[in-house]
């Protein structure tokens, strides 16, 4: 498992990086993605929807937990997982997770008990200039492909 380190300077190239995903991400693929408040996380699934064809707005998902978007190649499930420290109760995610589209799990730290061994993870910090480090972890031999072919480009 390696390691890609982006920087990206302004909204737009977070954008692209997650556009980019969004074309090469098959159905069944989680990204997890993690950075404080304003780090880019739901800029990046903005992107990740224009790479799968999505034309609606997207939004975070903060106040309704799931979004869901199915007018691309392929389904996307967005949470926010930020208000769901210490829930333990079943609330239906690992049909996202394991299902028919592309899920993006914000905040994901807060709910270590769904993910699966094999997962996009993505870190995203705010550097001093207000540019983006995105680090980039393929986690399963799914991903590390699609990690590689990007991160190249």
């Amino acid at each position: 498992m390696s390691d890609y380190r982006i920087t990206a300077h302004g909204a737009e190239e977070t954008r692209k990086l997650g556009e980019e995903f969004g074309k090469r991400l098959e159905a069944g693929s989680l990204v997890t993605l993690s950075g404080e408040l304003g780090a880019g996380k739901t800029t990046f699934t903005q992107g990740l929807a224009r790479g799968l064809g999505i034309g609606r707005k997207v939004t975070s998902p903060t106040f309704t937990l799931v979004r869901e978007y199915h007018d691309g190649r392929l389904p996307l499930y967005h949470i926010d997982a930020y208000r769901l420290e210490n829930i333990v109760q079943d609330l239906g995610f690992e049909d996202y997770i394991s299902g028919d589209g592309i899920c993006v799990i914000e905040w994901a730290k807060f709910v270590p008990y769904l993910l699966p061994e094999e997962r996009l993870q993505i870190e995203l910090y705010i550097n001093e200039d207000d540019s983006r480090e995105i680090i980039i972890t393929p986690i399963g031999g799914k991903y590390e492909e699609v990690a590689e072919t990007v991160c190249m480009l």
